[in-house]
């Protein structure tokens, strides 16, 4: 099968200049880019006035089940998205032995969902891996291995540091995890069981992820208050372990800490100075989204959420709950604190019993049930097994945008997939970037925006043959109207597909052309080579 982009504005993803030519596709790979002509029987694509670039690289993406459940995954492919990294925060779905099957559900479950379409049963990396490619995704899927699951293994969900002989056991499971082909290791440290983690584990575990070529990708322990004492631990991993840093969703949370966001890249600055690999993700807005429950103080998760939702059913614990949210803890980053209760948002539940709850904040929320939004907010979780998904307000625009023009970036949704009212970035955090900051703000070039969504990320994970325009390169391609590519989805309407994206191939095929999903879903599991 040939495919002939012809007289598009090719930006080809490394940052140089744009150029007016045509591309040519032939049996999934990008095959010459120049003046070519149509032979008999080429598929030839009007691309004048268009953008022709490489396809999107997610490098922050919860469709760990989505892409089962659903793998047309149609709000990434939409906006542009054909290549996502998994097993983010350090708590998702392999490794996962079968004992631990029914807690660690209920556990991922506020941020990956829940399904009983499977049997839960592929135990590791390279069971889940084949897993996902048996449902022949829509976009290429590559993996992280989570720190929680592999803590789990190792010691179960106990809410302690981990002994020596239990570290090593830990080592042990993530070479065995990263030879299966993940791109490295994730971890999470407000998650449970990541959070028990110390500095030492992590040392350990990131001079296995750095012998194996891996990156390390991390939720840092604190986004507000300790944001300075957080970064400064990332950096003293990084120092002993010589492992590539990229930290997740980059952000500074709660106006008392927004002074800290230059001291913070200052340090991140000094550490590359010295020779550290560290670069991060980021998605456009001034809202964040996660799992509802880490409202609640680290104690309350020790155990797993079988144990949480025991805490949640005892009185005299909400108390102690209460009394620690508003005291604060410190090293603990507290939403309510740094957000507000009138500024968190539920996005999504587990059943129909609370669907009037979604959309509400935890005011709202406690005005609706007739009781404090504390205790309105507790029953929410038990009743609904913690599986439930929020939005929480913690920035400005300006500090969006410095986060956004810094060469370490590269762009992510952290889309929480197929619930409820989500985060808006679901449906259009890379369309965003392009009609918000480059045509409306001109903050970058189309060129620049474009290396931040390709090149840049696929250097960061190392795919040689992903990310640009190439002779030689797999065919994942995007065209897009510059007049008019923009988001649309809203806080309040967030289910929206965006503008502008006209054509999105994945491998040669096209997944999304003219208005119409084609149900091609010709997307690969991509496994590191080791």
């Amino acid at each position: 099968m040939k495919t002939l982009f012809k007289d598009g504005l090719i930006i080809d993803g490394s940052g140089t200049a744009a150029v007016t030519a045509d591309l040519l596709v032939v049996d999934g790979t990008i095959a010459a880019i120049g003046h070519l002509a149509a032979e008999a029987g080429t598929q030839v694509i009007d691309a004048r006035d268009r953008i022709v670039c490489p396809g999107f690289i997610d490098t922050h993406t919860h469709s760990d089940l989505a892409a089962i459940i659903d793998p047309a995954l149609s709000a990434k492919i939409r906006q542009g998205i054909t290549t996502e990294l998994l097993g983010q925060d350090g708590v998702a779905l392999a490794p996962l032995p079968e004992q631990y099957i029914t807690p660690w559900r209920k556990n991922i479950a506020g941020l990956d969902g829940d399904t009983d379409l499977i049997d839960w049963k592929f135990r590791d990396t390279d069971g889940y891996l084949a897993l996902l490619a048996a449902h022949r995704p829509a976009t290429n899927l590559s993996y992280l291995v989570p720190h929680g699951n592999v803590r789990m293994e190792a010691m179960g969900l106990d809410g302690r540091a981990a002994t020596r002989d239990e570290v090593t056991r830990m080592c042990e499971i993530l070479d065995r995890e990263l030879a299966a082909g993940a791109y490295g290791f994730s971890t999470g440290l407000i998650y449970m069981p990541c959070a028990f983690g110390d500095t030492h584990e992590l040392v350990e575990l990131c001079k296995v992820t750095a012998r194996r070529g891996g990156i390390f990708v991390v939720h840092q322990r604190s986004e507000a208050d300790d944001i300075l004492a957080s970064t400064q631990e990332l950096i003293d991993i990084t120092r002993a372990s010589g492992v590539h840093l990229h930290i997740s969703h980059m952000k500074v949370c709660g106006k008392k800490n927004w002074g800290l966001i230059d001291p913070m890249l200052d340090m991140l600055e000094r550490a590359q100075q010295e020779g550290m690999k560290i670069s991060y993700d980021q998605y456009p807005y001034v809202a964040g989204s996660t799992m509802l429950g880490v409202i609640l103080p680290p104690w309350v998760h020790a155990g797993g959420t079988d144990k949480l939702l025991e805490r949640l059913a005892d009185p005299a614990a909400r108390t102690q709950m209460i009394a620690d949210i508003e005291r604060g803890i410190p090293g603990w980053d507290n939403f309510i604190d740094f957000a507000g209760l009138d500024q968190i948002f539920v996005t999504s539940v587990k059943t129909e019993r609370n669907a009037d709850a979604v959309g509400l904040n935890l005011v709202q929320l406690g005005e609706l049930r007739g009781k404090d939004p504390y205790n309105a907010t507790f029953d929410l979780l038990y009743q609904e097994d913690n599986a439930v998904g929020m939005v929480d307000f913690y920035g400005t625009e300006e500090h969006v945008i410095k986060f956004l023009c810094r060469p370490e970036q590269n762009v992510c949704t952290d889309g929480l997939m197929g619930r409820g009212k989500p985060h808006p970035r679901v449906f259009g955090a890379f369309p965003r970037v392009l009609g918000k900051y480059v045509r409306e703000e001109k903050r970058l070039s189309w060129e620049a925006a474009i290396h931040k969504m390709t090149g840049k990320p696929a250097a960061v994970l190392g795919l040689s043959d992903r990310g640009l325009l190439r002779p030689g390169y797999a065919a994942d391609i995007v065209m897009l109207n510059p007049a008019t590519v923009i988001d649309k989805g809203s806080f309040i309407e967030p289910n929206q597909y965006p503008d502008g994206v006209d054509a999105v191939m994945v491998n040669g095929a096209f997944a999304f052309v003219g208005g119409i999903e084609t149900g091609a879903r010709s997307g690969r599991v991509l496994r590191k080579a080791y």
